[in-house]
């Protein structure tokens, strides 16, 4: 159910998985996804993408969104339109991390991802 947290705010040192987030009566809608990314150390990326799935445990073969590659810290926002994809019950961050250069070779991020739901009226006020 939304609003609610992908990925909880929380330091991360390897690839991973969020929880499996149940849209219930927002499928099919059109999401405001935020990245937060509170913490870096030096010659690192970030590569966070959103996956969504029909039960919560097969997952899309590709992304069904993902933000630029990050290097900062920084608010990110992302449009995600589901409209066309009814079906999408739950969904899922997803992260991959790399470390290059000196120093300790295991990479590090501060992030949260959240999202909601964007309200009809904002959508055609966009437009």
């Amino acid at each position: 159910m939304l609003p609610n947290f992908l990925l909880p705010d929380q330091v991360v040192r390897q690839n991973g998985s969020g929880p499996a987030i149940d849209l219930g009566e927002q499928a099919g809608g059109v999401l405001a996804v935020t990245l937060g990314v509170n913490r870096i150390i030096e010659q690192e990326s970030l590569d966070v993408s959103i996956w969504g799935s029909v039960d919560g445990q097969v997952w899309s073969d590709k992304p069904i969104a993902a933000f630029p590659q990050k290097f900062y810290c920084g608010t990110y926002s992302l449009l995600v339109d589901l409209t066309d994809q009814p079906d999408v019950r739950y969904l899922r961050a997803d992260w991959k991390m790399n470390r290059w250069g000196r120093g300790e070779p295991t990479p590090l991020f501060g992030l949260y991802v959240f999202a909601e739901v964007v309200k009809q009226g904002v959508l055609q006020a966009t437009h």
